[in-house]
């Protein structure tokens, strides 16, 4: 029986098309203030590239699968939840986990490309954008010794 107010949506085969959540935003439309920074957009639609990327890995690599998708949600997860702290502590806690999390998904993607799931150009470009995304995080990091509160 539907619960009123609810609406259920029908589960999206495994072949669907993943897009950039960039496609989905519209001008001003962002309801929380993480949702503006540079890291957090560029840690959500990494996720949402490895999410279309494992879709096709082996079932017996399942738990390859399971631990990159995870690790990397888990950078924009915490970046999202350190910017809800209140106390400059609280917020570096969550930073250094996402930072954590990008680490965490540099030797997945090196054993998916050994096993044959990555091609070289999309592991290294891959790889590039986990740099780049650390180096934001750690810029988050330090600017927090900067601030007053």
């Amino acid at each position: 029986m539907p619960i009123k107010g609810f609406a259920f949506r029908e589960r999206v085969p495994s072949t669907a098309v993943y897009l950039p959540l960039s496609t989905f935003k519209k001008e001003n439309a962002m309801a929380f203030a993480f949702e503006k920074l540079n890291v957090y957009q560029k840690a959500i639609d990494f996720a949402d590239r490895i999410c279309g990327i494992t879709s096709d890995f082996p079932k017996s690599f399942y738990f390859l699968r399971d631990q990159l998708n995870r690790a990397s949600l888990s950078i924009s997860a915490n970046i999202a939840e350190g910017n809800g702290r209140f106390t400059k502590n609280d917020r570096k806690h969550f930073f250094v986990i996402a930072r954590g999390s990008v680490q965490e998904c540099v030797p997945l993607l090196e054993l998916a490309a050994r096993r044959g799931f990555l091609n070289p150009e999309a592991h290294e470009t891959l790889k590039n954008d986990l740099e780049e995304i650390s180096k934001m995080i750690s810029g988050l990091i330090n600017g927090l010794g900067k601030r007053t509160k």
